[in-house]
């Protein structure tokens, strides 16, 4: 069925709220018809580069959930968490699933277990056919860090302290004309004081890093929460999501924000990357609103794509702001409806493969919102002295009337009763004041 050829690279967020619109413009390649989705878009998870953790199945049925809930398409999951020493029956069996699927999609893990497993099977060859004779490819955060001449090893850097260096790539886009090391993650923030963009990188490591790698080679950043997705008929590539795609040679950069187009002619030509970065614009076309001629991923505007936060933690945390001023304000109907978005937003995220404790922060702070709500429900969200505005201020209004004829006694009484009931009158000058004791 499939006739398009498509590689899509993500940075991060593949099985998160951001990228839906994405996923549903690259299914509707293969099948224009929503009606139709379901039953004529083949596709399938190559799980390989999670296989080595204890969770793998999880990983994998949360990505089967996000398919068939947020792109209404049926997943299957190719079961190669493992290739080397495995069985020919099941390597067999997993590679039958990659080959009858239009759509092929992979994402978290650790990029060297996958490029060990991989390597000197049949797996690259099935993702090679799907790019000259079509169909969709999606690689997302560590699976695309493999696509590359060469891969950041992020675990041995990040997480074991080793000294920066490459790993080989499976160097599937060289296929494509594209000689450069794809890096994720490329705005990562999560080190707050210390720099972990460029995939846990930062600056230092990065620099040092491009020094080693192969001539030739440039750095292809993708944003976290954004893909590149290349249309090889069309020649052309296009940045969705909510961040950018950053082109780098020799330490020099260009950042393409989301929406842009560009031609595949600077991705394959580092010469052209060099002086795209340089500014000459007689050699490149990167424009950042896609003209009438732009790729048919158009097949579902791009004005459908909305910027979706970037994190479960973002919403939680503009939730709770929301809610509190909504409180402050005694404005029910709103602080019930972030209550809601909010739980909407948590079942959003659940499919998401990340591993954080996002969820289980925004369920806290869900929980205290209910807890306020609850309270509140007790002591009232309206202002009491607007309640017994009307009743107070037309017994004041009798008891001067009362000290005008000289009644002194009823004048009296008032005062007392209102004080008996919490009201503290004052008089003064300019008439009676009152208010409400804590």
């Amino acid at each position: 069925m499939p006739s398009s050829r498509v590689l899509t690279l993500m940075g991060s967020g593949e099985t998160a709220p951001t990228m839906v619109s994405t996923h549903r413009r690259l299914a509707a390649r293969l099948e224009p018809s929503p009606g139709r989705v379901r039953t004529n878009v083949r596709a399938a998870v190559l799980d390989t580069p999670y296989g080595f953790q204890e969770n793998a199945s999880e990983l994998a049925e949360r990505a089967v959930a996000y398919f068939s809930e947020s792109i209404d398409v049926d997943l299957d999951v190719a079961g190669l968490t493992r290739i080397i020493g495995v069985d020919d029956l099941t390597v067999e069996r997993g590679l039958e699933v990659l080959r009858r699927s239009d759509y092929i999609f992979a994402g978290p893990g650790s990029p060297t277990y996958a490029v060990e497993q991989w390597r000197g099977s049949a797996v690259p060859g099935a993702l090679r056919s799907k790019l000259e004779q079509g169909g969709v490819v999606v690689f997302a955060s560590a699976a695309a860090l493999t696509l590359g001449v060469a891969t950041v090893p992020v675990y041995e850097i990040y997480k074991c302290g080793h000294e920066p260096f490459w790993a080989d790539g499976l160097d599937l886009l060289a296929g494509i004309g594209i000689e450069a090391a794809v890096i994720p993650h490329y705005d990562n923030a999560e080190g707050g004081h210390h720099d972990t963009r460029f995939c846990y990188l930062g600056e230092r490591r990065l620099t040092h890093m491009e020094t080693m790698l192969p001539e030739g080679t440039w750095v292809l950043g993708i944003d976290e929460h954004t893909g590149l997705v290349i249309d090889l008929d069309a020649g052309q590539a296009e940045v969705t999501g909510n961040g950018g795609v950053t082109l780098r040679v020799d330490g020099e950069s260009l950042h393409h924000p989301t929406g842009s187009i560009l031609d595949l002619a600077i991705l394959t030509d580092r010469d052209a990357v060099s002086r795209t970065i340089r500014g000459d614009a007689s050699t490149v076309r990167a424009t950042e609103i896609a003209d009438d001629h732009a790729s048919d991923l158009a097949t579902i505007p791009a004005s459908a794509e909305q910027t979706v936060e970037s994190s479960l933690a973002d919403t939680a945390d503009r939730a709770d702001r929301e809610f509190s001023a909504a409180i402050t304000a005694g404005d029910a109907a709103t602080a019930t409806g972030v209550m809601l978005e909010l739980e909407t937003a948590i079942w959003a995220w659940s499919a998401d493969t990340l591993q954080s404790d996002e969820t289980d922060r925004a369920r806290q702070v869900l929980r205290s919102m209910v807890t306020r709500l609850g309270e509140a429900a007790v002591a009232g969200l309206a202002d009491p002295r607007a309640v017994v505005a009307p009743l107070v201020d037309l017994l004041l209004q009798l008891r001067s009337d009362a000290r005008a004829e000289k009644r002194f006694e009823v004048s009296d009484l008032i005062r007392d009763r209102l004080d008996e009931t919490g009201i503290e009158v004052r008089d003064t000058a300019d008439g009676a004041e009152w208010d409400l004791r804590a």
